[in-house]
């Protein structure tokens, strides 16, 4: 296939191969399995810090991304899935809408961001498991061996699990998202309780103050957008591996966005009722809520411990998500021989690309400890968090693209309020982008922090796009090859 925008006959038969090709694959996810899925993907842990650094003006900033970002994602991520329900997600969108460079460099992009988050999710856990365990384990907080550690058991088992496909997947992931509603319920439900107990005078539930609109407001409110009320467009990349993928998707983004939003703006209110917006660590903000409510409180105390660690078990659901759908993206750059067939080999029983799986456990360990020399860990999170959202921000550009340059293609034309959505989470995505190399905390040097991500990622889409011409280049060789003979 050449670089160019595919003819409409073209697009017919490469959305054929594709459907052909995903035949093989078992059918593990319904709509239960979607839903939480969804939740576990969208509602990172984290995000209730990071909002509550707002202050009491967080719910009028979630407001904000919800209408410019969160809710345009939804309708196009529907408009999309439906008219493309395949294995692959945005990059069969991107390939079929512009071009297999196009395509080529966002899933590039998007298998970049994975891998950085997934290397971020030990460091999350450890914080965790510190929480749970109490003032007794105070010393494992920034301890990197620690870290280095949960990282090596991590990576081992995802990776071992993952080739058992999503048979076991979905039930890792389906446990993780019933102990994360569990989770969220108690920290929503924490000043009721303290506030019972006397222990919490004048608790409001949602205190909300006009917010100044200043820079770092905005830079904030930008992280909320693409980097917390995002992902939606992820589990479309299993769409070969669902029920019924046009309804159930569909479905499981309306079913759980509300859930989603409610969970967010509730969660950081009960963050800001404990913990001053100075004060809040952006790692494990929930279990530093948790352990400030319920720390000296008898037997409650076990019970947190437990809701703790029900956020870890959260991150592990998380990262086999991530994993699954980072795996699948080498392979069907595979199947259109822009990477070696070794990465779309499946395995005889399974049918899980064995190779793509032992590629990206491998480079996310690697990833993870190197990401950990020579900074603080909560230095290094901000840093490795900023890079990927930039990432990811530059996925959501192509996204929201294709519905104001391309939905004719597909022999559709979207509707202008789709186009206005889509042009309003266009921008924001461009904001976002800006924003990335200004972060919320401090660090050694903020010059330094933002040339190190614009290096990273001018660096990354350099080498995606040198892969991309090194396998069109043998493509093309093989080809002429075959011609000859």
């Amino acid at each position: 296939m050449a670089a160019n925008t595919p003819s409409t006959s073209e697009r017919q038969a490469l959305t054929e191969l594709v459907e052909a090709r995903s035949a093989v694959f078992k059918k593990e996810l319904g709509l239960f399995d979607l839903v939480l899925v969804q939740v576990v993907f969208v509602v990172g842990t984290v995000w209730v810090g990071w909002a509550a650094k707002l202050g009491q003006s967080q719910m009028v900033f979630w407001l904000l991304a919800i209408l410019f970002f969160y809710l345009p994602l939804a309708a196009v991520v529907i408009f999309l899935n439906r008219q493309m329900p395949l294995e692959g997600g945005i990059y069969q969108w991107a390939k079929l809408a512009f071009n297999d460079f196009v395509a080529f460099m966002v899933a590039w992009n998007l298998w970049v961001f994975g891998i950085l988050v997934m290397s971020g999710i030990a460091l999350i856990i450890k914080k965790n498991i510190a929480y749970a365990v109490g003032p007794r384990a105070e010393w494992m907080h920034e301890n990197k061996w620690v870290t280095t550690i949960v990282c090596f058991v991590l990576m081992i088992s995802v990776t071992a699990a993952s080739r058992r496909g999503l048979a076991l997947g979905k039930w890792v992931q389906n446990f993780g998202g019933a102990l994360l509603l569990f989770t969220f319920a108690v920290l929503i439900l924490s000043p009721f309780l303290a506030a019972g107990r006397g222990s919490l005078a004048n608790y409001h539930l949602l205190p909300t103050s006009v917010p100044k609109f200043s820079t770092y407001d905005f830079n904030v409110c930008s992280k909320l957008a693409v980097g917390a009320l995002s992902g939606f467009e992820y589990i479309a990349i299993l769409a070969g591996e669902c029920r019924a993928p046009v309804r159930n998707i569909k479905r499981s983004v309306l079913i759980s966005a509300p859930i989603i939003a409610l969970m967010f703006i509730l969660g950081t209110a009960s963050v800001l009722t404990f913990v001053s917006p100075d004060k809040v660590d952006l790692i494990g903000p929930i279990p530093q809520v948790l352990s400030l409510a319920f720390g000296p409180v008898g037997w409650v105390s076990t019970l947190i411990s437990i809701t703790i660690f029900g956020v870890a078990a959260r991150q592990i659901a998380l990262m086999s998500i991530y994993f699954a759908g980072n795996t699948r993206l080498p392979m069907v750059a595979g199947w259109d021989d822009l990477l070696p067939a070794w990465f779309a080999r499946l395995h005889n029983r399974y049918r899980t690309p064995v190779n793509s799986i032992l590629f990206v456990g491998v480079v996310t360990l690697v990833i993870r400890l190197a990401s950990l020399i020579g900074v603080s860990e909560q230095e290094a999170f901000q840093f490795q968090d900023n890079v990927a959202g930039a990432f990811y921000a530059l996925i959501y550009m192509v996204l929201f693209a294709i519905p104001i340059l391309a939905a004719q293609r597909f022999g559709v034309q979207a509707p202008l309020w789709l186009k206005l959505a889509s042009a309003s989470g266009f921008i924001v995505s461009v904001v976002y982008t800006f924003y990335t190399v200004f972060p919320i905390i401090e660090v050694r040097s903020r010059l330094a922090f933002a040339a190190k991500i614009i290096a990273v990622v001018l660096l990354a889409n350099g080498i995606g796009a040198a892969i991309f011409r090194l396998g069109k280049r043998k493509t093309v060789s093989r080809s002429q090859d075959a011609s000859r003979h």
